[in-house]
């Protein structure tokens, strides 16, 4: 009773307070300019994807389909974590009411659950190209590939709704200041004065059933790939096959070495430092590398860009 008195008589934190990267002014001059430029490049590579696959008959097939679905992802993920980013490099660390701060959390959440079940339909997509050709058009059909793209970005949002529910009901009582770039799910339960068990066993279970289902997918279909390949009768063959999985798989490593880090476990993060490192590579270097790994070095998305650039 005595203790639940005192968190009463506790004013609730108004604004958070964000750090950012760095606290040298000579360096955020340096890494804003950098991350301005990787930020207005995502957006155009990104954007150019999603032109092409939507304007060429020739890329509307379930692999484009998913990809143009990656790029959107992609610039709502950037829109969402980069400008805060920015403004911390450029003015140093600076306040973000409550609100505004359970806003970005939400977003966040909503895409980067989005994208881990994006990438495992990917991985089910090449394993039904590959291990099952002749049953392709029937089950990557145009209903099956909308099912599985929407329920994405659904699943994305229910499991946002919940986690961010459960973080904004926590008593912040002060220090009010995150050791990172945006609000992310760590540094907020790192802040909070009451007691965090209920938040992170949820934060812990979604891990499990998105980020580790979503890679057990992945790798399970890799495997059924790997199989296949080993039985292809020529060397060509086994080479055409792999090359349509090489970028998939690449992405894959980058983006679920890095994330599974920060989420998959229910403790708290105590190296803040490296948590915001890691934080850079999937939401900033892996959105501008993954459209020059996935599609700019297609040899039909190329096609279909010099056919824009000729008018034709």
């Amino acid at each position: 009773m005595e203790r639940f008195l005192e968190l009463g008589n506790v004013t609730r934190v108004q604004e958070f307070v964000l750090l950012g990267l760095s606290t040298s002014p000579e360096t955020r001059e340096v890494l804003f300019a950098v991350f301005l430029t990787l930020y207005l490049l995502t957006l155009l590579e990104n954007s150019l994807i999603v032109f092409l696959v939507c304007s060429h008959t020739e890329l509307h097939k379930p692999m484009y389909f998913f990809l143009g679905n990656l790029s959107c992802l992609e610039m709502c993920y950037v829109s969402v974590t980069m400008p805060s980013l920015l403004v911390g490099l450029r003015t140093g660390p600076y306040h973000v009411p409550f609100t505004a701060c359970m806003t970005q959390l939400f977003f966040f959440i909503s895409l980067i659950c989005t994208e881990c079940t994006l990438l495992a339909s990917m991985a089910c997509d090449r394993y039904v190209a590959i291990c099952r050709p002749l049953h392709y058009p029937l089950l990557m059909r145009p209903q099956v590939c909308l099912g599985l793209a929407g329920t994405s970005w659904l699943g994305g949002l229910l499991v946002s709704v919940v986690k961010t529910a459960c973080i904004a009901s926590l008593s912040y009582c002060g220090p009010n200041v995150l050791n990172h770039f945006f609000c992310d799910v760590s540094p907020l339960l790192n802040l909070s004065c009451t007691h965090v068990a209920l938040t992170e066993l949820v934060d812990f279970l979604s891990a499990i059933v998105i980020l580790w289902g979503s890679l057990l997918v992945a790798i399970a279909s890799y495997v059924a790939i790997a199989r296949a390949v080993l039985h292809m009768p020529s060397a060509a063959a086994r080479r055409k096959a792999l090359s349509t999985c090489a970028s998939h798989l690449v992405v894959v490593g980058i983006f679920y070495s890095a994330s599974l880090f920060i989420y998959a476990r229910p403790s708290r993060i105590e190296a803040m430092d490296l948590n915001k490192v890691l934080s850079v590579i999937y939401t900033v270097v892996t959105p501008t590398c993954n459209p020059v790994i996935y599609c700019l070095r297609n040899r039909e998305v190329q096609a279909a860009f010099r056919q824009t650039l000729h008018g034709s």
